[in-house]
């Protein structure tokens, strides 16, 4: 049988590597972990207040970490702005029927929420001397417009890599619509797993705590539902992952970070007080064993 080049029936390879994978984990943990903070934000209870700044805190460093890997990963970094602006008149451009488009406007505005919400962290941690700063995370109208908007852009953000991969047609990436819901619902999951570290890193129990840990438990049930739905949704194409790539699907994402996280959350007796930091661990590896197994195996198929 004649072998087919893959420029023939798909486009040319993007050549992504590890910028990219940690990319869509560090985009991942700013929009779950802002959306988690904005949650407990919005409910008022003193005692949330904590974990709630700690969320802001986290997020607005994750986003620049992932826009930094971003740009880093393009031919020419410094034109990262051309996306933007007209490179002449400096006009604002936005594309309304292009994915690229839309989701770098979205992290531009998702970074302007995160970095008032950081700065609102800090004045009411009384790390900042603007007592005005208050107002961004207060509960006025100001702070919940921030909040809100701010989540659900970070919603998109955290789903639009997904998104963006299902609008090529690259074997696998172009196969399934269902690639967006998959990293919108690790997402989640892997900034709820930070979030319960950062409480066991402080030595917080407040309830709060004790129900981001059960709602991580339930999305990781989500997430292997949907990874179902993604491989049943690939028909024949996902026979590419019978190979070196499916068993690291299997044994890393699903086994290591969602089969065993869900034990422990039923078992908490297995580790004691270690359970909960021990599961969150094993649900980041597997968010980013899912993220590499998503980009490197597509770029191993040539027929």
């Amino acid at each position: 049988m004649e072998l087919i080049p893959s420029s023939t029936w798909f486009s040319a390879e993007p050549h992504w590597r590890w910028l990219i994978v940690f990319y869509y984990v560090f985009s991942g943990l700013a929009g779950g972990c802002y959306f988690i903070a904005t949650l407990l934000n919005l409910r008022g209870r003193p005692e949330d207040r904590p974990l709630a700044r700690a969320g802001y805190y986290a997020a607005l460093p994750c986003l620049a970490i992932g826009m930094l890997l971003l740009m880093f990963d393009l031919t020419r970094p410094e034109r990262f702005w051309h996306l933007l602006l007209e490179n002449h008149t400096f006009e604002p451009i936005f594309k309304y029927w292009s994915p690229i488009s839309i989701g770098s406007w979205a992290m531009l505005t998702f970074g302007l929420c995160t970095l008032l919400s950081f700065v609102g962290a800090l004045a009411e941690d009384g790390r900042l001397r603007w007592q005005r700063g208050r107002t961004l995370l207060g509960p006025g109208v100001l702070g919940r417009v921030i909040g809100v908007l701010g989540s659900l852009l970070g919603l998109y953000v955290a789903g639009y890599a997904g998104v963006l991969l299902a609008v090529t047609n690259r074997p696998i990436w172009a196969d399934t619509p269902l690639i967006g819901m998959l990293f919108l619902v690790s997402a989640a999951s892997i900034s709820a797993a930070f979030m319960t570290l950062l409480a066991q890193r402080y030595d917080w129990r407040v309830p709060s705590v004790f129900a981001i840990e059960r709602m991580d438990g339930r999305l990781i049930a989500l997430e292997l539902v949907v990874l179902v739905a993604v491989i049943v949704s690939l028909g024949p194409v996902a026979r590419v992952w019978l190979s070196a790539w499916g068993a690291l699907l299997a044994v890393g994402a699903v086994g290591i970070g969602m089969l065993l996280p869900i034990a422990l959350h039923r078992r908490r007796d297995w580790l004691g007080e270690r359970t909960p930091a021990f599961a969150a661990v094993l649900v980041l590896l597997g968010g980013v064993i899912l993220r590499t197994v998503i980009v490197f195996s597509a770029e191993g198929v040539h027929l």
